[in-house]
């Protein structure tokens, strides 16, 4: 068992939100439809500001029961209230958390999910100009054991993943496409963004810097063969210790199949948008792309991972890599214009594998990442682009939008989840979700979709059946206890900002959860914010990275 350092007051579940009404905690667009959750039946709400002086009164909805939450709700829809401010709602001598309505309420948001990269970092001190309080040493500077050929070798640098120290490449090649993805498709959101990472200042947009940091680890972790080790990490989690107190053997572990081709993918894409900065890095990613794709086309058959006997970090493990695949033809295609890609992803577009499972083509997560080859080849600007191919990859995204905006209407809170999608990392699903939202409105103008992006990210700042701001530093009710070992060890009381939570698991995949929430919980009510649950409350990169892409969408359209 993990030895747990907790600096803070234990908090175990039933510690129910303070505030009986449900609000996004971060706010409402000055001009966008503006609604709160009652969980319990009411008539009259009333909207009142820090003073407690009434600015808005109206009549609350029956919505219904909401299964997912076993909740019966009445919808508090004060969309008329424009006047900037912060506010409350009440009803019945019960209030919500305050929040704010304005045009900026995500500016300071999307900046900190994007930083939050930045404390991620491996191999580096973190200093205190850019790290404030959560500064720290460099960590995992020694050499890797090279478990396949034998030997040593020094691989710094990229993100930590999640909660824990290790570095896996399927995960951090999904999580930097996603932060690349929003910089190709919003420019002008980040052209303007500072951060305040030791790069701010160069030149070059802070995100790129940022993605350039995890880039060149990516780049460290291929063979010379062109394939790609799956991960570095030590044999077992780290105890709840600052990273440079980590000083346990680093492994660099055996290739896999999967691996290779997200190396490939994101390095091609990252090609793209490095031309136009550093031209001989985007050179040295698209020798890196050719060097993989090349290693897939002499290697067809899947080659999976495995964790050796004795370890316990993360597997990131796959049962098949056409969909890996798929994307990294996507992105070669799109970068060279080249008919080899394009015949190999149009052949795997009416692959076998994906029948019945078309959902794959829209995944946008590290376990199923088709929805990435998907928008490479949609976005793709080559003349002998198929057409078809592409109206047909753009027809099965508006049906999702569609579909999941049904869902979302069927659903109290306005959340695009069933109660079977409420497993671990559901709090992604509800972002990748809204990135779907925004991009069927790109492809349709309907504002309709728009709005359905909005709702998601109300969800997920604080309009849901727990309460909960699922991103640490926002809100009056927010996770103080996150699975996030420099939270528990790094005696600072405030946690790091931006950060996204996992969120509701009703698979309680892990013993403490199991421990401490009911049998019988509804799958949004399955959550706890208790630093030992894995499975509930910890972050991870590729939590995060959605958020980059949806906020950034949201701060663009508006």
């Amino acid at each position: 068992m993990l030895t747990i350092y907790n600096k803070k007051k234990e908090k175990k579940y039933g510690d129910d939100s303070p505030y009986g009404i449900f609000v996004d905690q971060a706010g409402y667009f000055t001009e966008s439809r503006k609604t709160a959750v009652i969980p319990f039946e009411t008539d009259i709400f009333a909207i009142t500001d820090e003073n407690g002086e009434k600015h808005f009164e109206g009549k609350a909805t029956a919505f219904g029961h909401d299964d997912c939450s076993d909740d019966d709700i009445y919808i508090a829809d004060f969309t008329d209230l424009k006047r900037p401010g912060s506010y409350r709602v009440t009803a019945d001598g019960k209030t919500s958390a305050l929040f704010h309505i304005g045009d900026t309420v995500y500016s300071r948001l999307l900046n900190d999910v994007s930083k939050a990269f930045y404390f991620m970092r491996c191999g580096m001190a973190l200093e205190e100009r850019y790290a404030g309080a959560f500064a720290h040493a460099k960590c995992h500077c020694s050499e890797a054991e090279m478990l396949a050929e034998g030997g040593f070798r020094k691989i710094t640098g990229g993100w930590h993943d999640a909660g824990d120290y290790g570095r896996y490449v399927s995960s951090g090649a999904c999580a930097c496409a996603h932060l690349l993805y929003a910089f190709k498709l919003f420019p002008g959101v980040f052209a303007k963004q500072e951060l305040g990472i030791p790069e701010s200042g160069s030149g070059f947009p802070d995100i790129i810097s940022e993605c350039r940091y995890e880039l060149e680890w990516l780049l460290k972790m291929q063979r010379d063969d062109g394939a790609a080790y799956h991960k570095e990490t030590t044999m077992r989690h780290a105890s709840f210790i600052m990273p440079e107190r980590d000083n346990e053997q680093m492994y660099v572990f055996t290739i896999s199949s999967s691996a290779t081709a997200d190396l490939c993918a994101v390095c091609a894409l990252a090609a793209s948008v490095f031309v136009h900065y550093d031209d001989e890095f985007a050179k040295r990613l698209q020798r890196a792309a050719l060097r993989a794709y090349n290693w897939l086309e002499d290697h067809p058959e899947f080659v999976g991972f495995y964790n050796p006997a004795g370890c316990d970090t993360g597997l990131y493990a796959e049962e098949s890599d056409v969909d890996n695949r798929y994307w990294a033809a996507a992105e070669m295609y799109s970068l060279t214009g080249e008919k080899r890609y394009q015949d190999t992803f149009r052949s795997l577009f009416k692959s076998p594998y994906f029948d019945g499972k078309t959902y794959i083509k829209l995944a946008l997560g590290h376990g199923h990442i088709g929805g990435l080859g998907s928008l490479a080849y949609m976005m793709a600007d080559r003349e002998d682009r198929d057409n078809d191919v592409a109206q047909k990859i753009k027809d099965l995204l508006v049906s999702e939008a569609y579909w999941l905006r049904d869902k979302a209407l069927k659903n109290g809170y306005g959340c695009t989840l069933e109660d079977y999608e409420y497993y671990w990392g559901s709090n992604m699903t509800v972002l990748h979700n809204g990135v779907k939202f925004i991009l069927a409105h790109m492809l349709t103008g309907s504002r309709e979709f728009y709005d359905c992006a909005l709702e998601q990210a109300h969800v997920l700042l604080g309009r849901n059946a727990m309460g909960y701001c699922y991103v640490t530093g926002y809100g009056e009710f927010k996770p103080v206890h996150p699975h996030y070992r420099p939270t528990i060890a790094d005696g600072v009381e405030p946690c790091i900002p931006g950060m996204v939570i996992g969120g509701p698991n009703h698979d309680l995949s892990d013993p403490y959860a199991k421990e401490i929430v009911p049998v019988g919980t509804p799958p949004m009510k399955c959550y706890a914010d208790d630093e030992r649950c894995y499975s509930l409350n910890e972050v991870a990169i590729y939590w995060n990275s959605p958020a980059v892409m949806l906020f950034a969408g949201i701060e663009a359209l508006k």
